[in-house]
């Protein structure tokens, strides 16, 4: 769990830091290129005969759709969506994670689930600000299909990894920035003007700051995370980093936040994790 609140407190300043260099350059580039310094963090650890080829493409694979196509589609619904509504329809993600993860197992975790639904409510106490209207329906799908390739990246890497006990974690997620790469860059070349995506020095060490700790050291520390902890667990702390970003901006940013609703999401939050933690004890006979 250690590993999930750490990532959820680096997320949360990043925020603040996304919002306020990139205005100016093309957000698909800027998501490749966060990609890409990610994987160039990792190749020390790259050792392509550690781990077997079928394995490869399924690690490769996870990272396409967790990170490359999750980008994608989240950078595409800023087209039909304000800022704001952007944000508030991430919180469905952990609702995600629980049903993928009931559906690969066979069996629907029903404590995990009411853990989700609680977090979502936790989230959406600090983010709703009314519907969402006819024109970005497009936006609200594109939202919910990032949503549900960042569940299905976290819970398919939750179980699989597993399977692959001798191989090093950075060593396999050498493997999923070289697939999410791949992803967004196939994408970001129908998009992206690169002879006009040109950073300044302080744009280049924010992507910096972003590709490598934010994205780099963050989605590694949030798969290892989710690989020690229960799928409730996990699902909640998708929306964790919500009230955590904040608490962020009141304290470093100084924006103009409500502390009751914050005080309600922190309390939902902490319920969330009491029910999915907390487990019934076995009955003695």
């Amino acid at each position: 769990m250690l590993y999930l609140i750490a990532v959820s407190l680096l997320w949360a300043f990043s925020f603040g830091l996304i919002k306020t260099s990139f205005s100016d350059l093309d957000s698909t580039g800027v998501a490749t290129v966060r990609l890409a310094l990610a994987l160039l963090a990792f190749l020390p650890f790259f050792k392509p005969k550690a781990v077997p080829r079928p394995a490869v493409l399924t690690f490769m694979a996870i990272g396409a759709i967790q990170f490359g196509l999750m980008y994608a589609l989240y950078i595409a619904a800023f087209r039909y969506l304000q800022a704001y509504e952007v944000v508030m329809l991430t919180i469905f993600t952990p609702i995600y994670v629980v049903l993928f993860d009931g559906a690969l197992v066979g069996r629907l975790d029903r404590r995990a689930l009411l853990a989700a639904v609680v977090a979502l409510f936790g989230a959406a106490v600090l983010k709703w600000q009314g519907g969402i209207s006819r024109e970005g329906l497009l936006g609200v799908l594109l939202m919910q299909s990032s949503n549900l390739c960042f569940a299905v990246g976290q819970v398919a890497y939750q179980r699989y990894r597993q399977q692959w006990q001798r191989a090093s974690d950075a060593g396999i997620f050498a493997w999923l920035y070289l697939g999410a790469v791949i992803a967004a860059g196939a994408v970001s070349l129908f998009i992206t003007d690169w002879t006009a995506f040109r950073p300044s020095g302080a744009q280049w060490a924010a992507l910096a700051y972003l590709g490598t700790l934010a994205s780099g050291v963050g989605f590694f520390l949030w798969n290892l995370g989710a690989t020690k902890v229960s799928t409730g667990t996990l699902a909640v702390f998708n929306n964790l980093k919500i009230p955590l970003g904040v608490v962020v901006a009141l304290l470093v940013f100084h924006e103009a936040v409500s502390l009751p609703h914050l005080a309600v999401s922190f309390a939902l939050m902490a319920l969330a994790l009491y029910l999915t933690e907390k487990r019934p004890s076995a009955k003695v006979t």
